[in-house]
Protein backbone atom coordinates (compact mmCIF):
# COMPACT_ATOMS: atom_id res chain seq x y z
CA UNK A 1 0.00 0.00 0.00
CA UNK A 2 1.13 3.28 -0.68
CA UNK A 3 1.63 5.86 2.10
CA UNK A 4 3.43 9.42 2.47
CA UNK A 5 5.93 7.52 3.58
CA UNK A 6 6.62 5.06 0.90
CA UNK A 7 5.21 1.59 0.73
CA UNK A 8 3.71 -0.39 3.34
CA UNK A 9 3.00 -3.90 3.18
CA UNK A 10 -0.36 -4.51 4.85
CA UNK A 11 -2.11 -7.73 5.89
CA UNK A 12 -5.50 -7.64 7.37
CA UNK A 13 -5.36 -9.68 10.22
CA UNK A 14 -9.19 -9.44 11.42
CA UNK A 15 -11.50 -9.46 8.73
CA UNK A 16 -15.28 -10.99 7.82
CA UNK A 17 -16.19 -13.58 5.11
CA UNK A 18 -19.83 -13.44 5.11
CA UNK A 19 -20.88 -15.58 3.15
CA UNK A 20 -24.23 -16.85 1.57
CA UNK A 21 -25.21 -19.30 4.87
CA UNK A 22 -24.19 -16.13 6.63
CA UNK A 23 -27.22 -14.26 5.14
CA UNK A 24 -29.09 -17.59 5.09
CA UNK A 25 -29.49 -17.57 8.44
CA UNK A 26 -30.41 -14.13 9.07
CA UNK A 27 -33.08 -14.91 6.32
CA UNK A 28 -34.66 -17.64 8.58
CA UNK A 29 -34.55 -15.39 11.66
CA UNK A 30 -36.90 -13.15 9.94
CA UNK A 31 -38.53 -14.67 7.68
CA UNK A 32 -42.05 -13.71 8.66
CA UNK A 33 -40.65 -9.95 8.37
CA UNK A 34 -39.19 -10.20 4.78
CA UNK A 35 -41.44 -10.21 1.51
CA UNK A 36 -42.64 -13.40 0.37
CA UNK A 37 -40.79 -15.03 -3.02
CA UNK A 38 -37.10 -13.96 -2.43
CA UNK A 39 -36.57 -13.38 1.23
CA UNK A 40 -32.94 -13.46 0.23
CA UNK A 41 -32.81 -10.54 -2.04
CA UNK A 42 -35.51 -9.06 0.32
CA UNK A 43 -32.48 -8.90 2.60
CA UNK A 44 -30.27 -7.61 0.55
CA UNK A 45 -32.59 -4.84 -0.53
CA UNK A 46 -33.70 -4.15 2.99
CA UNK A 47 -29.94 -3.84 4.35
CA UNK A 48 -28.92 -2.21 0.79
CA UNK A 49 -25.73 -4.21 0.50
CA UNK A 50 -24.71 -6.96 -2.12
CA UNK A 51 -25.42 -10.30 -0.80
CA UNK A 52 -23.22 -13.19 -2.42
CA UNK A 53 -24.40 -16.15 -4.12
CA UNK A 54 -23.68 -19.44 -2.71
CA UNK A 55 -20.65 -20.03 -4.09
CA UNK A 56 -17.70 -19.25 -1.82
CA UNK A 57 -15.16 -18.74 -4.23
CA UNK A 58 -17.01 -16.35 -5.92
CA UNK A 59 -17.27 -14.02 -2.85
CA UNK A 60 -13.58 -14.78 -2.60
CA UNK A 61 -12.79 -13.10 -6.29
CA UNK A 62 -15.06 -10.21 -4.61
CA UNK A 63 -12.34 -9.67 -1.93
CA UNK A 64 -9.42 -10.34 -4.33
CA UNK A 65 -10.83 -7.17 -6.19
CA UNK A 66 -11.04 -4.92 -2.93
CA UNK A 67 -7.63 -5.54 -1.84
CA UNK A 68 -5.97 -4.74 -5.06
CA UNK A 69 -7.98 -1.85 -5.46
CA UNK A 70 -6.37 -0.83 -1.72
CA UNK A 71 -2.82 -2.56 -2.43
CA UNK A 72 -3.33 -5.23 0.49
CA UNK A 73 -1.18 -8.18 0.23
CA UNK A 74 -3.27 -10.99 1.97
CA UNK A 75 -6.40 -10.90 4.26
CA UNK A 76 -7.54 -12.96 7.27
CA UNK A 77 -10.70 -13.31 6.59
CA UNK A 78 -13.17 -15.29 8.74
CA UNK A 79 -16.23 -17.67 8.03
CA UNK A 80 -18.40 -15.97 10.18
CA UNK A 81 -21.20 -18.68 11.11
CA UNK A 82 -20.02 -21.82 12.65
CA UNK A 83 -19.84 -24.79 10.21
CA UNK A 84 -18.71 -22.57 6.85
CA UNK A 85 -15.70 -24.00 6.90
CA UNK A 86 -16.30 -25.39 3.38
CA UNK A 87 -16.85 -21.64 1.96
CA UNK A 88 -13.71 -19.65 2.77
CA UNK A 89 -11.89 -22.88 1.96
CA UNK A 90 -12.80 -22.51 -1.40
CA UNK A 91 -12.08 -18.52 -1.59
CA UNK A 92 -8.48 -19.63 0.09
CA UNK A 93 -8.26 -22.56 -2.66
CA UNK A 94 -8.88 -20.13 -5.76
CA UNK A 95 -6.79 -17.52 -4.46
CA UNK A 96 -4.21 -19.17 -2.08
CA UNK A 97 -1.91 -15.72 -2.00
CA UNK A 98 -4.21 -13.43 -1.09
CA UNK A 99 -6.76 -15.12 1.29
CA UNK A 100 -5.97 -16.37 4.65
CA UNK A 101 -8.74 -18.72 5.68
CA UNK A 102 -10.32 -18.49 9.53
CA UNK A 103 -12.70 -19.80 10.85
CA UNK A 104 -15.73 -19.51 13.38
CA UNK A 105 -15.70 -22.48 15.69
CA UNK A 106 -17.99 -23.82 18.37
CA UNK A 107 -15.87 -26.29 20.50
CA UNK A 108 -19.07 -27.02 22.86
CA UNK A 109 -20.84 -29.12 19.95
CA UNK A 110 -20.03 -33.05 19.69
CA UNK A 111 -16.55 -34.42 18.42
CA UNK A 112 -14.77 -30.67 18.86
CA UNK A 113 -11.46 -32.52 17.93
CA UNK A 114 -12.60 -34.29 14.66
CA UNK A 115 -14.17 -30.98 13.66
CA UNK A 116 -11.05 -28.89 14.16
CA UNK A 117 -8.81 -31.62 12.36
CA UNK A 118 -10.74 -32.02 9.85
CA UNK A 119 -10.82 -28.19 9.39
CA UNK A 120 -7.40 -27.65 9.83
CA UNK A 121 -5.52 -30.07 7.94
CA UNK A 122 -8.30 -31.17 4.93
CA UNK A 123 -9.59 -27.82 4.18
CA UNK A 124 -6.62 -25.73 5.17
CA UNK A 125 -7.82 -23.54 7.75
CA UNK A 126 -5.22 -21.17 9.12
CA UNK A 127 -7.52 -19.77 12.27
CA UNK A 128 -9.75 -21.49 14.67
CA UNK A 129 -11.55 -18.29 15.76
CA UNK A 130 -13.72 -18.95 19.39
CA UNK A 131 -17.02 -16.98 20.21
CA UNK A 132 -17.31 -17.36 24.08
CA UNK A 133 -20.07 -15.16 24.78
CA UNK A 134 -21.73 -16.56 21.59
CA UNK A 135 -22.32 -20.31 22.28
CA UNK A 136 -21.84 -19.66 26.38
CA UNK A 137 -18.42 -21.14 27.26
CA UNK A 138 -15.38 -19.95 29.42
CA UNK A 139 -12.01 -20.19 27.03
CA UNK A 140 -10.47 -22.30 29.45
CA UNK A 141 -13.28 -24.69 29.60
CA UNK A 142 -12.08 -28.32 29.49
CA UNK A 143 -13.91 -28.68 26.08
CA UNK A 144 -11.70 -26.23 24.37
CA UNK A 145 -8.28 -28.35 25.29
CA UNK A 146 -8.74 -30.64 22.27
CA UNK A 147 -9.07 -27.30 19.87
CA UNK A 148 -6.47 -26.04 21.45
CA UNK A 149 -4.38 -29.12 20.97
CA UNK A 150 -5.50 -30.09 17.48
CA UNK A 151 -4.10 -25.71 16.51
CA UNK A 152 -0.76 -26.93 18.20
CA UNK A 153 -0.39 -30.07 16.01
CA UNK A 154 -1.31 -27.47 12.74
CA UNK A 155 0.54 -24.81 13.49
CA UNK A 156 -2.52 -22.67 13.82
CA UNK A 157 -3.52 -19.61 15.44
CA UNK A 158 -6.67 -19.61 17.81
CA UNK A 159 -8.43 -16.22 17.49
CA UNK A 160 -10.71 -15.70 20.95
CA UNK A 161 -13.43 -12.55 20.83
CA UNK A 162 -13.06 -11.10 24.81
CA UNK A 163 -14.86 -7.83 26.10
CA UNK A 164 -17.72 -6.65 24.26
CA UNK A 165 -19.34 -8.39 21.83
CA UNK A 166 -21.84 -7.07 18.91
CA UNK A 167 -22.77 -8.51 15.46
CA UNK A 168 -23.69 -4.80 13.79
CA UNK A 169 -25.93 -6.32 11.06
CA UNK A 170 -28.20 -7.84 13.74
CA UNK A 171 -28.94 -4.62 15.86
CA UNK A 172 -29.76 -3.22 12.28
CA UNK A 173 -32.09 -5.61 11.70
CA UNK A 174 -33.57 -5.21 15.11
CA UNK A 175 -32.75 -8.82 15.75
CA UNK A 176 -31.88 -9.74 19.58
CA UNK A 177 -27.96 -10.77 20.26
CA UNK A 178 -28.85 -12.91 23.31
CA UNK A 179 -24.74 -13.14 24.14
CA UNK A 180 -23.86 -13.61 27.66
CA UNK A 181 -20.73 -11.07 28.49
CA UNK A 182 -20.05 -13.72 31.65
CA UNK A 183 -17.86 -15.76 29.55
CA UNK A 184 -16.32 -12.66 28.13
CA UNK A 185 -13.37 -12.04 30.34
CA UNK A 186 -9.88 -11.84 28.63
CA UNK A 187 -8.00 -13.83 31.88
CA UNK A 188 -10.30 -16.73 30.94
CA UNK A 189 -6.79 -17.50 28.52
CA UNK A 190 -4.46 -17.25 30.86
CA UNK A 191 -4.57 -21.39 32.13
CA UNK A 192 -4.83 -22.52 28.00
CA UNK A 193 -2.05 -20.24 26.75
CA UNK A 194 0.07 -21.31 29.55
CA UNK A 195 -0.87 -24.87 29.18
CA UNK A 196 -0.01 -24.53 24.89
CA UNK A 197 2.74 -22.23 24.40
CA UNK A 198 3.06 -22.72 21.13
CA UNK A 199 -0.07 -21.57 20.19
CA UNK A 200 -0.57 -18.14 19.06
CA UNK A 201 -3.75 -16.77 20.67
CA UNK A 202 -5.14 -13.61 19.24
CA UNK A 203 -7.79 -11.40 21.01
CA UNK A 204 -9.37 -8.41 18.96
CA UNK A 205 -10.07 -5.02 19.64
CA UNK A 206 -7.60 -4.61 22.18
CA UNK A 207 -9.94 -6.47 24.43
CA UNK A 208 -12.81 -5.00 23.20
CA UNK A 209 -13.47 -3.10 26.67
CA UNK A 210 -11.94 -4.91 28.72
CA UNK A 211 -8.53 -3.25 28.08
CA UNK A 212 -7.19 -3.58 32.12
CA UNK A 213 -7.42 -7.44 31.76
CA UNK A 214 -6.11 -7.61 27.95
CA UNK A 215 -3.24 -5.73 29.43
CA UNK A 216 -2.69 -8.38 32.59
CA UNK A 217 -3.34 -11.00 30.02
CA UNK A 218 -0.32 -9.97 28.20
CA UNK A 219 1.53 -9.68 30.78
CA UNK A 220 1.20 -12.65 31.84
CA UNK A 221 1.36 -14.89 28.68
CA UNK A 222 4.08 -14.12 25.61
CA UNK A 223 1.94 -16.13 23.48
CA UNK A 224 -1.12 -13.94 23.54
CA UNK A 225 -1.33 -11.41 20.90
CA UNK A 226 -3.75 -8.38 20.23
CA UNK A 227 -5.22 -7.18 17.36
CA UNK A 228 -6.42 -3.45 16.62
CA UNK A 229 -9.69 -4.45 14.56
CA UNK A 230 -12.69 -2.06 14.02
CA UNK A 231 -13.43 1.76 14.69
CA UNK A 232 -12.90 0.53 18.84
CA UNK A 233 -16.17 2.23 19.90
CA UNK A 234 -15.78 0.51 23.24
CA UNK A 235 -13.68 3.30 24.34
CA UNK A 236 -16.41 5.27 24.78
CA UNK A 237 -17.50 3.09 28.02
CA UNK A 238 -14.12 3.72 29.45
CA UNK A 239 -14.57 5.54 33.02
CA UNK A 240 -11.70 7.53 31.89
CA UNK A 241 -10.71 8.99 28.98
CA UNK A 242 -9.69 7.16 26.19
CA UNK A 243 -8.52 8.03 22.57
CA UNK A 244 -6.92 5.48 19.83
CA UNK A 245 -3.31 6.97 20.29
CA UNK A 246 -3.07 6.59 24.07
CA UNK A 247 -4.80 3.19 23.65
CA UNK A 248 -2.10 2.05 21.29
CA UNK A 249 1.06 3.56 23.38
CA UNK A 250 -0.26 1.47 26.88
CA UNK A 251 -0.47 -1.94 24.50
CA UNK A 252 2.77 -1.09 23.07
CA UNK A 253 4.18 -1.17 26.89
CA UNK A 254 3.00 -4.13 27.55
CA UNK A 255 2.19 -6.69 24.32
CA UNK A 256 5.05 -4.67 22.38
CA UNK A 257 5.23 -4.14 18.38
CA UNK A 258 6.18 -7.77 17.91
CA UNK A 259 2.90 -8.75 19.12
CA UNK A 260 -0.12 -6.47 17.88
CA UNK A 261 -1.26 -7.07 14.59
CA UNK A 262 -2.99 -4.36 12.24
CA UNK A 263 -7.22 -5.62 11.63
CA UNK A 264 -9.49 -3.43 10.44
CA UNK A 265 -12.89 -5.66 10.60
CA UNK A 266 -14.44 -5.15 7.20
CA UNK A 267 -16.94 -7.63 6.32
CA UNK A 268 -19.86 -6.58 3.72
CA UNK A 269 -20.40 -4.79 0.12
CA UNK A 270 -20.04 -2.08 -1.03
CA UNK A 271 -18.28 -0.78 1.60
CA UNK A 272 -15.37 -3.42 1.42
CA UNK A 273 -12.27 -2.79 3.34
CA UNK A 274 -12.39 -0.07 5.75
CA UNK A 275 -9.64 2.29 4.48
CA UNK A 276 -10.74 5.13 7.25
CA UNK A 277 -9.76 2.27 9.86
CA UNK A 278 -6.33 1.77 8.18
CA UNK A 279 -5.64 5.66 8.40
CA UNK A 280 -6.87 6.47 12.29
CA UNK A 281 -4.31 3.37 13.13
CA UNK A 282 -1.61 4.91 10.89
CA UNK A 283 -2.15 8.21 12.48
CA UNK A 284 -1.85 7.33 15.84
CA UNK A 285 1.16 5.17 15.09
CA UNK A 286 2.63 8.14 14.02
CA UNK A 287 1.59 10.41 16.30
CA UNK A 288 3.49 7.96 18.91
CA UNK A 289 7.10 8.69 16.36
CA UNK A 290 7.51 4.48 16.21
CA UNK A 291 10.14 3.22 13.87
CA UNK A 292 8.77 2.21 10.53
CA UNK A 293 10.64 -1.12 10.46
CA UNK A 294 7.93 -1.55 14.21
CA UNK A 295 5.24 -0.34 12.12
CA UNK A 296 5.66 -2.45 9.43
CA UNK A 297 5.58 -5.46 12.17
CA UNK A 298 2.18 -4.37 13.01
CA UNK A 299 0.69 -4.17 9.68
CA UNK A 300 1.55 -7.35 8.53
CA UNK A 301 5.25 -8.34 9.63
CA UNK A 302 3.59 -9.97 12.57
CA UNK A 303 0.96 -12.41 10.59
CA UNK A 304 3.18 -13.16 8.77
CA UNK A 305 5.71 -14.40 11.16
CA UNK A 306 3.08 -16.19 13.15
CA UNK A 307 1.28 -18.27 9.66
CA UNK A 308 4.83 -18.12 8.11
CA UNK A 309 3.64 -16.35 5.29
CA UNK A 310 7.29 -15.49 3.66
Amino acid sequence: MKTELGELRVLDAHAHFFSFRFFQALVDAMRDQLPAGDRYAGLGTRLGWELPSVDGAKLGDRWLVEMQRWGIEQMALMASIPGDEEAIAAAAKTHPARIIPFAMFDPTKPEPDARARRALTQLGIRGLCLFPAMHAYHAGDERCFPVYQEAERAGALVFVHVGQLKVGVRDLLGLPSKFDLRFSNPLDLVRPAKEFPKVPFLIPHFGSGLFREALMLGDACPNVYMDTSSSNAWMKLMPYPLDLRSVFDKALQVYTPKRILFGSDSGFFPRGWRKDIFDEQWQALRALKLPQELVELIFGGNLARLLGLG
